[in-house]
C-alpha cells in the first residue's frame, strides 16, 4: 500500500477535514522522516502533540459560561450575555490565547447561520399590534431625525482622515439594540407602561430602518434602480407571506402544526428553518444581504405564531436561536474584533468614546418629538435606551469589514463604543426611571 506523504497528507485531510491544517506541518516532517528510512520508523502519532480543543465545543462551553456570568449582579449593572460572548472571543481567539481560528471553516458557517437568526429574532420579536399608533408614528419620525442627524454627521467624517467608510459609520449610529434591553424592561416592570410601549417602538424602527438601508447600502450586483426594484419586489414578497400567514389558517392544517408540536416532527420548526433559508438564499441571489432575508422571514413567522397558541413554538425557535446559533455569531465577533489595531494606534483608540457620544446624540435627539408623551423625569432614560447599540453594530461592521467597505479598526471602534453603552446606558436609565411609572397601565 502506498505510505508515501502525499498519501498519508490526502487521507488525513479526508479524515480530519478542516482540522488537519493544525497537524499539517508535523505530518509532513514525520511521513517525509518515515518514508525516507523505508518505513522503519514507528508510526506517525498524533498525541505526541496536544489537539486543541474542537472549536465548536468550545463556542458552546463560552455560551454555557457567559449565560452563568450574565445571571450576575454586579450593584446596578448586569452584563448582557453578548457582551461576555464576544469578550470570551476576544479572549480565545488569535489575538488572544490563540485557541481558535475564525477562520476555520465551521465556525464560519455557524457565524453566518447566526447571523440569520439573530435577524430573524429581530424579525420575530417585532410587535406592530404593540406599538401601533401614536408610538409607532413617534418611533419612525423620531428614527427619521436620528438619519439626518448621522448623515450630517458623515458629512464631516469626509473630512476625518481616519474614517473612509462615513456612510456605513452614519448607517450604525442609527441602529438600537432593542433585544438587549428587552429584557431589562421587562424584568423592571416597565415594559407593559405607555413609557415601555414608547421604548419598544422607538427600538423596533431602530432595529427595522437600519437592516432595510444596510441592504440596500451594500448591493453592487445591479444598477441603482434595479436594486431599489428587486428590494420593493422582496419586500412586497415577504407582506404576501405575512397576509398568507394571518389569513390562511384552515382548521385541519392548524391542528397538524399543533399536534406535531409535542411529537419528534417538530413540522412548525422545521417549516420556519425552511422559511429562513429560502428567504436568505433568496436575498443573497438577487444580490441582498442575508440579513434581509433573516428579517423578513422572523417578521411572516412572528405574525403567524401570535395570540397564546404560538407561545410554546415561539419559546422553542428562541431556544434553538439564542441557545445555539446566535451565540457562534457574537463569539466568532468577538474573534475577529481587531482589538490590537486600536490598542496600537491611540488615535483610533480616541474615536471610541467619540462614538458613544455620538450613539447618544444620533439617537437620543428625537425625544425632542415626545415632550408631549414623556415626563421631564422619563426624558433622559428614554435617550439611554435609545441610544443602547450593540447587535445590529456587530452585524452592520462584521459585513463591511468582510465586504471591504469598513476598516477593522474602524469596525472595533463602534462595536467598543457599542459594548459601553451596553454596559452602561440600560443600567442608568433603569436607576433613574421613577417608580411611579411601574404603575402605569
Amino acid at each position: 500500500m502506498d505510505y508515501s506523504p502525499t498519501y498519508v497528507e490526502r487521507l488525513g485531510k479526508s479524515v480530519l477535514g478542516q482540522s488537519f491544517d493544525y497537524y499539517r506541518p508535523y505530518v509532513k516532517s514525520r511521513t517525509a522522516s518515515w518514508w525516507r528510512n523505508g518505513g522503519t520508523k514507528a508510526a506517525i502519532n498524533l498525541s505526541d502533540k496536544v489537539p486543541p480543543a474542537h472549536p465548536a465545543l468550545l463556542v458552546m462551553a463560552i455560551a454555557v459560561a457567559a449565560s452563568l456570568l450574565a445571571e450576575l449582579r454586579i450593584g446596578m449593572l448586569r452584563v448582557p450575555v453578548v457582551v461576555w460572548e464576544m469578550g470570551f472571543g476576544m479572549l480565545v481567539g488569535s489575538q488572544g490565547l490563540g485557541l481558535a481560528r475564525s477562520s476555520d471553516i465551521l465556525l464560519e458557517w455557524l457565524g453566518r447561520a447566526g447571523l440569520a437568526a439573530l435577524f430573524f429574532m429581530s424579525g420575530m420579536e417585532l410587535d406592530l399590534q404593540k406599538v401601533k399608533g401614536r408610538p409607532l408614528s413617534l418611533a419612525v419620525g423620531g428614527w427619521s431625525l436620528s438619519l439626518a442627524i448621522a448623515l450630517a454627521a458623515g458629512v464631516v467624517f469626509h473630512w476625518v482622515p481616519q474614517i473612509h467608510a462615513p456612510l456605513m459609520v452614519s448607517l450604525v449610529l442609527t441602529t438600537t439594540a432593542m433585544g438587549t434591553f428587552l429584557p431589562i424592561l421587562r424584568d423592571a416592570g416597565h415594559l407593559d407602561s405607555k413609557f415601555g410601549s414608547l421604548v419598544l417602538a422607538a427600538g423596533a424602527v431602530g432595529e427595522f430602518g437600519p437592516v432595510i438601508l444596510v441592504s440596500l447600502a451594500l448591493t453592487r450586483v445591479y444598477g441603482t434602480w434595479k436594486e431599489v426594484a428587486l428590494m420593493l419586489g422582496f419586500v412586497a414578497l415577504a407582506v404576501v407571506a405575512a397576509l398568507i400567514a394571518l389569513s390562511v389558517r384552515p382548521p385541519r392544517v392548524l391542528r397538524l402544526l399543533e399536534r406535531s408540536m409535542q411529537s419528534s416532527t417538530q413540522l412548525p420548526v422545521v417549516l420556519s428553518v425552511l422559511l429562513i433559508a429560502a428567504f436568505v438564499s433568496l436575498s443573497q441571489a438577487i444580490g441582498l444581504e442575508s440579513v434581509l432575508g433573516g428579517f423578513a422571514a422572523g417578521m411572516v413567522v412572528g405574525l403567524a405564531s401570535q395570540g397564546g397558541g404560538g407561545r410554546v413554538f415561539r419559546v422553542k425557535v428562541e431556544a434553538i436561536c439564542f441557545g445555539f446559533l446566535v451565540p457562534f455569531f457574537f463569539v466568532v465577533s468577538g474573534m475577529n474584533l481587531e482589538v490590537g489595531l486600536l490598542v496600537k494606534d491611540p488615535e483610533k483608540l480616541l474615536l471610541v468614546p467619540v462614538f458613544l457620544l455620538l450613539f447618544f446624540i444620533v439617537r437620543g435627539t428625537p425625544v425632542v418629538l415626545y415632550r408631549h408623551d414623556i415626563g421631564k423625569s422619563e426624558r433622559l432614560p428614554f435617550v439611554l435606551f435609545s441610544a443602547t447599540a450593540l447587535p445590529i453594530v456587530v452585524a452592520i461592521t462584521d459585513i463591511g469589514v468582510r465586504t471591504g467597505r469598513l476598516l477593522p479598526e474602524i469596525a472595533a471602534a463602534l462595536v467598543g463604543a457599542g459594548l459601553l453603552s451596553v454596559l452602561l446606558f440600560p443600567a442608568v436609565a433603569i436607576a433613574l426611571l421613577p417608580r411611579r411609572s411601574l404603575k402605569e397601565p
